[in-house]
């Protein structure tokens, strides 16, 4: 039987952007998608009509679910929505489809193959990317920054497009701290520090000039996170189950 997907949008005041990306997402998943599929809009405590605008789309589309939490912030919607599910596979990706849609099948087929958390790569060769020179050379430097302190060999911690297994997700995502923006980067150290097997996709991005992201304020929360992780010590999780990843264009084994 083929593994069951749930595909979590997190968001926040996005009334506008959601119509348009649930109906791109949605053919997309139909027409490319051989697993059965669900959609859940993560909304954590928009005040705009998000609420409104998701829960009319899910009674439009089949497959769509809408979740609403009270509190802000993208890494607690993903905590929600990822430790509640019982698919066999949890991924997200933004609401304003940054990363091409044809990679998502390439994900799934990473973890099929062996692996147990997969990440979108903007840095990775073969990657596309076109975003500004300032957000490239941030983005840069922060992940080596990641690689120095860590030891770790994934190259792109904060691209919006990852998938993990179930096991992989209960056993790594309570043990993540931070419920914002260095949600992503923490649940990838204490994976690849716990010996869970990262397959990085290569993938082609285009940057959303749109973005609420507020560069600064993510920035000093990513560094106060390593900080916090460096000096205070990366938990410990239960080991990843026996699984041997099978050598694909996806990528080789990460291990730390």
């Amino acid at each position: 039987m083929a593994a069951t997907i749930d595909i979590v949008i997190p968001v926040y005041n996005e009334e506008q952007a959601l119509p348009r990306s649930i109906l791109i997402l949605s053919d997309f998943l139909k027409a490319n998608l051989t697993n059965p599929w669900q959609v859940i809009i993560a909304d954590n405590a928009s005040t705009d009509g998000t609420r409104k605008v998701a829960e009319q789309l899910a009674r439009k589309y089949a497959g769509v679910h809408y979740l609403h939490m009270p509190q802000k912030g993208r890494g607690r919607a993903l905590r929600t929505a990822w430790l509640q599910s019982t698919a066999d596979i949890v991924c997200y990706m933004d609401v304003d489809l940054s990363t091409e849609l044809v990679h998502l099948p390439e994900l799934i087929q990473s973890l099929e193959a062996g692996y147990d958390i997969a990440v979108g790569s903007r840095l990775s060769p073969g990657s596309r990317v076109t975003r500004s020179f300032k957000r490239e050379a941030i983005s840069r430097i922060y992940n080596r920054m990641i690689r120095i302190m860590f030891f770790t060999s994934f190259d792109d911690a904060q691209c919006g497009f990852k998938a993990l297994t179930r096991q992989a997700a209960r056993a790594i995502i309570p043990q993540v701290k931070n419920n914002n923006w260095f949600f992503d980067t923490e649940m990838l150290i204490i994976a690849a520090k716990g010996g869970y097997r990262i397959a990085p996709v290569p993938v082609r991005w285009l940057d959303d000039p749109t973005t609420t992201v507020k560069i600064f304020r993510t920035v000093t929360e990513d560094i106060k996170g390593l900080l916090r992780l460096r000096l205070g010590g990366v938990p410990k999780v239960a080991p990843p189950e026996h699984r041997v990843p099978r050598k694909g264009p996806v990528g080789e084994a990460v291990r730390s």
